[in-house]
């Protein structure tokens, strides 16, 4: 009977240890997260949407999570206040010209507030200051936007599924080109007489070369295009020197 008393006592020491170790464990990491355990100061920020931000969120800059929100406040119908705890390590580095903005951890986590990094000559924020804000934006305005680019697209593939269905049936004039072989060789045709007639004109200019009417111009000509020739040699000559 006493070994079965001390062996409940010795299981419910142990259950006792272990729960006050949880205990004390959980109050370490929900203090450390709330700041609780650290130097802190105070900062505000203004929004017209807080855009499903919570007390308790954390509050990062420079990527790194330096406090967490503290109180959120209806001021009235176009302004909530945003009241949040910063560890006093990193006042120094939050310039009063640092603004926030409401972002997420992840694509589907939880809502943040980030303060942006601000100009280096700039002074540092002192508790209870008021930073300046953007407004975020609406998931649902985006889903809107994508919504309106997918239904565009759909129309413009429905467009060229059908152009392209009109040109592989043989209608409309690219159609046509394309399905009619006697407008394709009527184009070859059309290419070969213009060689020939290229051909033919360079035939005649040569014969006007020799011709004693036009042998006067092309000498003339020549003699011109030599003797600019000379000139640029004689001044590239002069401009090496």
């Amino acid at each position: 009977m006493e070994t079965h008393s001390s062996k409940f006592k010795i299981r419910l020491g142990l259950f006792i240890t272990v729960g006050l170790a949880l205990f004390v464990f959980a109050v370490f990491i929900i203090g450390k997260q709330k700041n609780l355990f650290n130097p802190v100061f105070k900062l505000y920020t203004t929004f017209y949407n807080v855009s499903g931000l919570q007390v308790g969120n954390n509050v990062r800059f420079s990527g790194i999570n330096v406090g967490t929100v503290d109180n959120i406040t209806i001021l009235n119908d176009t302004t909530v206040l945003i009241d949040v705890l910063i560890r006093k390590e990193v006042q120094k580095f939050i310039k009063t010209d640092c603004q926030t903005s409401i972002g997420s951890s992840g694509i589907i986590g939880d809502r943040i507030l980030i303060i942006s990094q601000g100009s280096s000559n700039a002074p540092a924020v002192k508790n209870g200051q008021t930073l300046l804000s953007v407004e975020p934006v609406e998931t649902d305005a985006i889903m809107a936007s994508i919504n309106i680019t997918a239904g565009n697209a759909e129309i413009i593939s429905y467009q060229l599924a059908s152009m392209l269905l009109k040109i592989n049936s043989g209608k409309g004039t690219l159609g046509r080109l394309i399905q009619d072989t006697s407008i394709a060789e009527n184009l070859n045709q059309t290419i070969i007489n213009l060689k020939k007639g290229t051909k033919g004109l360079d035939e005649n200019m040569e014969a006007a070369k020799h011709n004693v009417l036009f042998r006067g111009y092309y000498r003339n000509k020549a003699k011109k295009a030599a003797e600019k020739k000379v000139d640029e040699q004689k001044t590239n000559e002069i401009n090496k020197k």
